[in-house]
């Protein structure tokens, strides 16, 4: 496979469940063979879009000392500000030369999961920039919803109720990524200095893209492909715990980002489901013997991260 599939999710929110269905069979089948799929008729305006962009420039645009205020580093829960350097998405490969802001759902200081310290229920951090919460919060919002359609759609092509997945998705982790990788004379020359090659952790990834290349995805046959800026369109891709929740029916894929020639802005939407839900392929291939024990999606998760950034805080 040399470019990845485009695909309508207008069929998903169809009254006709021959067209739901058709359409899940397409998310499927890019599910199992490349892991990797465009969506279009996603239900997100393109004036959203476009303001998550400018949000992003605004964000990373601020002083270096206002950003390290808002330091990851500073959070249990996943949420801040990543530093140019400080992660590492193949520790072999050494750091990627990127600075990241993460967002999570919105929880009050004040809410029982946050007084518990219960994983990924942090508050977030936030600029002072007045309107900017507001703002990422809508795109935030619409990303979710983009999600749970998506589901809708894994869980027709697997056999389950249509509804399998929502269960899950009541109260998900989630996180909004905003991302920018300077110029490539900036960075050190290597072939993943962006982005090192790596999966993603969770169920599903919606990735917005600015017209600058640099996101490449390994094939089956071993190739590195491009995946291009598709106007309208969403990357999306599966990630390791929809991969262990499937029994591998569905295949995570190893991509990267090439250190780009000019700046480069992306916007991630990593979807997972609850924190307590019980991750076991055997509610999704109950006539297949498992390849993974349940575990609860937060477990899960933690144990991905913490080997990514530099003096991370313990979950």
């Amino acid at each position: 496979m040399s470019s990845l599939p485009i695909i309508s999710l207008a069929g998903l929110r169809s009254d006709d469940p021959a067209q739901r269905q058709a359409t899940a069979a397409e998310l499927g089948r890019a599910c199992r063979e490349v892991g990797f799929f465009y969506v279009t008729d996603h239900g997100i305006p393109d004036v959203k879009c476009k303001d998550a962009f400018a949000l992003a420039k605004e964000l990373f645009g601020l002083p270096g000392e206002d950003k390290e205020a808002l330091s990851i580093k500073r959070s249990p829960h996943n949420r801040g500000y990543v530093a140019m350097a400080d992660e590492k998405l193949n520790p072999e490969s050494g750091a990627d030369m990127k600075e990241a802001f993460n967002i999570g759902t919105d929880f009050p200081e004040d809410h029982p999961d946050v007084l518990a310290g219960k994983p990924f229920r942090g508050v977030n951090f936030w600029p002072s920039i007045e309107g900017w919460r507001r703002r990422a919060l809508d795109y935030f919002d619409h990303c979710v919803e983009l999600g749970r359609t998506i589901h809708r759609g894994f869980s027709l092509d697997l056999g389950l109720d249509e509804g399998f997945f929502s269960q899950h998705l009541t109260q998900p982790i989630a996180t909004l990524r905003m991302l920018r990788y300077p110029p490539s004379a900036d960075t050190i020359e290597r072939e993943d200095g962006g982005a090192g090659a790596h999966t993603d952790y969770g169920n599903v990834t919606i990735l917005a893209t600015d017209e600058v290349a640099g996101l490449e995805v390994l094939n089956r046959q071993g190739e590195w492909i491009q995946a291009p800026h598709v106007p309208g369109a969403f990357v999306c891709n599966i990630g390791d715990c929809l991969m262990r929740w499937s029994n591998d029916t569905y295949v995570s894929t190893p991509h990267r980002v090439r250190p780009p020639e000019q700046e480069r802005y992306s916007i991630a939407f990593f979807l997972e489901v609850n924190p307590d839900s019980i991750v076991d392929p055997r509610d999704v291939v109950p006539s297949e013997t498992p390849k993974y024990q349940p575990i609860t999606c937060a477990d899960y998760l933690a144990s991905r991260l913490d080997a990514t950034y530099d003096h991370r805080q313990p979950e």
